[in-house]
């Protein structure tokens, strides 16, 4: 054997017999069969008689190209699976996959144990056939309806990643992923090859990629596929990979070269880990990957009118059109279907015959039944410290000053010191900067790529770290996906500007766990999905314009509230209730939006707790309504403009103590919503005894505005809610000068109460005109000195 630095190529092994190829074989034949049959046929799913224009689909729907390569690596792996009793899943990352995927559920008999209507016989099989692409049933991709499946493809790009996030602390899970080659484009799939700097053999699992290169996209000839062999594997060596070539289109040399491979990559995946846990140095090896080299539709119709089809473009979806009214396409699919002989594969009455049963995996070890594939059969809860215990004690609201995130990040150190096997903190290189630097204390961050004397000196990497660190959004999100969905817990935080390259990848999870919630009484509950957005909009004090953008909160509240929940804590204190509520909850993505900068803290634990848990309340410190109806509501939402709402209000009850206000702290931004939308939301009855039915409601917002007017627009007093919001307005800019540019600052804010309460119109005119002097005063002294004056930068909120 070469040195694993070195290109593999796969021989035939010595311990494979011709009857181990036969079965082999034939249990692939029927796989391509049911993927066939399912984008095709509504009857005569044996093809008992000649096929007619009555046995087919009225819609062709389906995507064939990739599926018999997948299916070719399925049955590969099933083999090594028994014979070394591993414990595998399998992730298919080609778009439009599950035809591949769905066929091995049904043949191991996985899903007809969820879905009994899908028997194994005859009746079964057609049930499943007209299941596929059909309204209200099977989709073309790996949805959350197939068992096994923990990755749906439906956007393409992070397969990889997913497969490194499911392998982190499962030290005995192998992760098989099928990377297709107009996925293996994308950007978040070129960059998740470097996962392996990340994977520690001795307390990780192993990922075995197989790049699948059947030279296609929809309609375009792939990257991958279309450069020399040796450019392709000399970049998956400049990677760190031990790259083995598996290449060919005859099933019979194809199948020798493929078992060989795959039981090469087990045995080096094998020693690798063996080494590293028998010495305890986890260096970093060069894992083996597998280049697959097949035909697109391998098997399938070789010419369609004189066009390739097998081997080309055209094979991707559906490869013969019009086959109810066109006769010669109906004998090319005929003559196709029964090339796989699928009299010889099943029995009369429709079942695989017993020689081929025999052949995959039994129990949890098929990959489409393993627990890791249902992570939360396998999840247990965190052990979680008393958050109490981290609180900020306080003498007086609006005294006190503690970065919010700071005080988090004590906590989160001990989460993860009692969960050393089950919970990380992940960021794209921001962990520090948004002041959560004590996680460190339990673990530094995960390296197992050279690491350099100076090192020393602060940058904490260690190859046995547990927190994950890499500059790419996608690859992060990706593995804490994974990591959760194999039934695992995480947090990912990143800055607010930048958590927009994931809005996709959220929308992805969210709608996962939308029918795996509410559908799939077979999915067990998986831990939530934890987003701490930081290094806020408000306080973009040197990188500026770019860095300004709330705009993710717009995105994440598209989705139910029984699916997301959005949550902006105003202080240190209710930062820890929201974060040990959201620790604990399950099938949910959380996003908590909190500045690192420190702010004031306003209410004790108790106080805290009470507030987090209504998700929005009267500040009765705050107002001076004294329990009858105000005059003027102000609201607010997010710990800046908490401050700013707090500082306007101490104004007016300066200088115009008759005033009536109501404040009001918004935490759960879901809560503004009526009940009759969720149940999480308030009856209008609550909402307005909160914020009344017809006075003005002054609300001080930290994203864009219209998405509390989005919220509330059914509610009875929606004319009267007047929202303040980022306006787009940026650049380097002091605190208070941003919040002056986009109408958020205590000047502003109050002179729209001036402006929107009657009574005021006289006696408000000087206050009013004093504070336009003030944002005058306040812009010019900061564009002066390059800060906010004294008494702006030290506010408290007064005895």
């Amino acid at each position: 054997m070469t040195s694993n630095s070195e290109t593999q190529s796969g021989a035939p092994s010595p311990a494979l017999t011709a009857e181990e190829l036969r079965k082999i074989d034939a249990y692939w034949r029927a796989c391509n069969y049911l993927c066939a049959g399912m984008i095709y046929l509504h009857d005569n799913p044996l093809l008992k008689v000649p096929l007619r224009p009555e046995h087919f689909k009225n819609r062709l729907l389906g995507h064939w190209g990739s599926d018999p390569g997948q299916t070719f690596v399925w049955v590969h792996l099933n083999r090594v699976i028994r014979k070394y009793e591993l414990d595998m899943i399998y992730i298919s990352g080609p778009g439009h996959g599950a035809p591949a995927t769905i066929s091995n559920c049904y043949l191991e008999g996985t899903y007809s144990e969820i879905y009994p209507e899908k028997s194994q016989d005859e009746a079964g099989l057609l049930k499943l056939f007209r299941a596929f692409s059909f309204p209200g049933q099977l989709g073309s991709h790996c949805t959350p309806e197939v068992p096994g499946s923990i990755h749906e493809g439906g956007e393409l790009g992070y397969s990889i990643s997913h497969a490194f996030g499911a392998a982190f602390d499962n030290p005995d899970l192998i992760v098989s992923v099928v990377v297709g080659d107009g996925e293996a484009e994308t950007g978040p799939l070129a960059t998740s090859w470097h996962s392996n700097k990340f994977l520690n053999p001795i307390r990780d699992g192993a990922v075995l990629p197989i790049l699948h290169l059947n030279g296609y996209k929809i309609a375009n000839p792939t990257v991958l596929a279309r450069i020399t062999p040796e450019e392709l594997e000399d970049l998956f060596k400049g990677y760190g990979w031990t790259p083995y070539v598996v290449e060919g289109d005859d099933p019979e040399l194809m199948h020798p070269k493929m078992a060989a491979t795959v039981e090469q990559c087990i045995q080096r995946i094998r020693s690798i880990q063996q080494e590293a846990r028998r010495t305890g140095r986890p260096d970093r090896p060069r894992w083996p990957m597998i280049i697959l080299r097949t035909l697109k539709g391998w098997t399938g119709p070789k010419l369609v009118d004189g066009h390739r089809v097998e081997g080309f473009w055209r094979a991707h979806q559906v490869p013969v059109l019009d086959v109810k009214s066109n006769p010669e396409h109906l004998n090319i699919v005929e003559q196709w279907m029964r090339s796989y002989r699928p009299e010889e594969l099943f029995d009369e009455q429709g079942a695989l015959i017993p020689e081929l049963k025999q052949l995959p995996p039994s129990g949890e070890r098929r990959m489409s039944a393993n627990p890791h594939a249902n992570g939360g059969k396998l999840r247990k809860p965190l052990i979680l410290p008393d958050f109490c215990d981290y609180a900020i004690a306080i003498d007086s609201p609006g005294t006190k000053e503690v970065s919010p995130t700071e005080t988090l990040g004590k906590f989160l150190r001990d989460v993860m010191r009692r969960n050393m096997t089950s919970f990380r903190v992940f960021s794209p290189d921001e962990n520090a900067s948004n002041r959560l630097q004590d996680i460190y204390e339990a673990s530094w961050k995960t390296w197992l790529a050279s690491i350099k004397p100076e090192d020393a000196d602060g940058t904490d990497i260690a190859p046995d770290g547990r927190v994950m660190e890499m500059l790419s959004e996608h690859t992060l999100e990706g593995w804490l996906e994974g990591y959760i969905l194999t039934g695992r817990h995480g947090l990912f935080n990143t800055y607010e500007a930048f958590v927009h390259i994931i809005d996709s990848m959220y929308n992805q999870h969210a709608k996962w766990l939308e029918k795996s919630k509410l559908e799939l009484d077979w999915r067990v509950p998986i831990a939530s999905l934890n987003l701490l957005i930081s290094s806020l909009v408000w306080r973009q004090d040197h990188n500026g314009f770019t860095h300004q953008d709330p705009g993710f909160l717009d995105i994440v509240s598209n989705k139910s509230a029984e699916i997301t929940r959005i949550y902006l804590p105003p202080d240190a204190n209710c930062l820890l209730s929201v974060a040990d509520h959201c620790l604990r909850s399950q099938d949910y993505v959380n996003v908590i939006v909190s500045d690192k900068q420190s702010h004031l803290v306003y209410l004790d634990m108790d106080a805290a707790i009470i507030h987090c848990t209504k998700g929005i309340g009267i500040w009765d410190w705050a107002s001076s309504d004294d329990s009858a109806e105000p005059d003027v509501v102000v609201a607010c939402a997010g710990d800046i403009l908490t401050q700013e709402a707090l500082a306007a209000v101490a104004i007016l009850r300066q200088h115009l103590p008759e005033l009536k206000i109501r404040f009001v702290n918004v935490v759960d931004l879901y809560r503004l919503q009526p009940d009759t939308e969720h149940p999480h939301g308030l009856s209008d009855h609550d909402f307005d005894s909160l914020f009344t039915t017809d006075k003005p409601v002054i609300f001080n917002f930290h994203g864009y505005p219209w998405l509390i007017h989005k919220f509330t627009y059914r509610r009875t007093n929606h004319a009267n809610i007047h929202v303040r919001g980022y306006k787009e307005k940026g650049n380097i800019n002091t605190p208070l000068e941003l919040l002056i540019r986009n109408q958020v600052d205590r000047f502003n804010l109050a002179i729209d109460v001036i402006d929107r309460v009657p009574k005021l119109q006289g006696p408000g005119a000087h206050l009013k005109d004093w504070l336009k002097g003030q944002i005058i005063e306040s812009v010019n002294y900061a564009d002066t000195e390059g800060q906010d004056k004294p008494e702006i930068r030290n506010w408290k909120w007064p005895s």
